[in-house]
């Protein structure tokens, strides 16, 4: 908006976001108003005061400055934290004794896909909890249903949701696909993992980023390439990447019910894809584990255990905690062929479309746990990957030349 001088006011709201996030964050990156509105139920109230021709430079001055204030207040409170150098953390990763780890080949190596996947049975691996949370409605499945405060609003809408996924299944209203594979892979240069990809051979490199806050003696810095056994260790390991959607069909009824003036039901059938396409990585996880790789034959665990990730191995996903860094979606997406597969595509902020997708990695090792990143130090310097055109300064990833 600031490159383009749009001179429109920017609502920032969601469970996502903060007053905080907003002041510190975005308000500085735009010249016009920024305005985090915490409730839906005031949005009116905003647009009403930015709108008004007599008292509208004076509100958008106030809301400047309140900001300016608060961002100057948060950051002096800020408590400042010590960081480790990149080498110093790499020589405290985490250490598993290769020799001894028992590493499964998969049963299945490369490529899978899946064109059209029975919706019915992804339905029994929805986890509903974070449904209610996409309408502002906060408790646990399915005790939200008998909470005292907004139980018969949960109940409501369940009822409303469980109708129409009804009509989704029977009508076949959605379209589920899948593509996924499991690869040798091995460490390289410590944080980089090497995937040779079956059939041609050709060689991809995730790039992972390491822990670099200073923590207590004896903590590990950790990266996702410490759950991949090191090249140079000369044990073969192997790793998994995957895309799902749920959501080929959804953005047509969308604009369907909106078209009629349904807003409730368009909100409702992208909320179901989202549950759907959530459900369809659980379900896909637990064939690769059980199945297509194979490192846990024996697994029987419940919908409420699969919620809790009992099960063996990790599946994070560029975005999350662990791998804050979208950019290597775009390995993923090379790697798997994605878009020309499936037909999935990343837009240029690299959001996954249809928007009901999920897209990560698999990790089989028994000590392959998630961990958050936090902050990381800038770096002097850098390495620039010829092969793949990227620059990277410390751990930074920066696209071109």
């Amino acid at each position: 908006m600031q490159r383009n001088n749009f001179n429109i006011p920017l609502l920032i709201g969601g469970a996502t976001t903060s007053k905080a996030h907003t002041a510190v964050k975005i308000d500085p990156q735009y010249k016009e108003a920024v305005v985090h509105v915490n409730d839906a139920s005031r949005a009116v109230t905003v647009v009403g005061d930015l709108l008004q021709k007599e008292t509208s430079a004076a509100y958008k001055k106030r809301i400047k400055e309140d900001y300016d204030d608060f961002r100057d207040k948060f950051l002096k409170r800020s408590v400042k934290k010590e960081y480790k150098t990149i080498e110093e953390a790499r020589e405290n990763r985490f250490k598993i004794d290769w020799e001894r780890s028992n590493i499964k080949k998969p049963n299945v190596l490369g490529f899978q896909v899946i064109e059209n996947q029975e919706l019915d049975t992804l339905v029994p691996y929805i986890d509903w909890t974070p449904f209610f949370r996409s309408w502002e409605l906060h408790g646990k499945y399915p005790d939200i249903l008998t909470d005292a405060i907004v139980g018969k609003e949960a109940t409501d809408l369940f009822t409303d949701a469980q109708k129409m996924l009804q009509e989704i299944l029977e009508n076949k209203l959605l379209t589920a696909k899948a593509v996924f594979g499991l690869f040798p892979a091995n460490t390289v240069n410590t944080d980089d993992i090497e995937v040779k990809r079956s059939g041609d051979g050709e060689i991809f490199h995730f790039r992972t980023l390491r822990q670099q806050l200073q923590r207590r003696e004896g903590v590990a810095d950790y990266a996702l390439a410490d759950f991949i056994a090191p090249k140079d260790s000369g044990v073969q390991d192997y790793m998994g990447a995957f895309c799902v959607t749920a959501g080929f069909g959804t953005a047509e009824l969308a604009a369907e019910y909106e078209k009629n003036l349904d807003d409730y039901s368009s909100i409702m059938i992208k909320a179901l894809a989202d549950r759907l396409a959530e459900a369809f990585a659980e379900y896909l996880h637990k064939a690769v584990r059980t199945n297509y790789w194979g490192y846990a034959t024996g697994e029987k665990l419940s919908n409420e255990e699969l919620i809790k990730e009992s099960y063996k191995g990790i599946r994070p996903a560029p975005g999350y905690p662990a791998c804050p860094d979208h950019l290597e979606k775009l390995t993923i997406w090379d790697l798997l062929n994605v878009e020309n597969t499936i037909g999935v595509k990343l837009t240029d902020s690299l959001a996954m479309w249809p928007a009901a997708s999920v897209s990560g990695y698999y990790f089989a090792n028994p000590e392959a746990r998630y961990f958050g990143l936090g902050k990381i130090k800038d770096a002097l310097g850098g390495r620039f990957c010829q092969q793949e055109g990227y620059f990277y300064a410390g751990s930074f990833k920066m696209v071109g030349t």
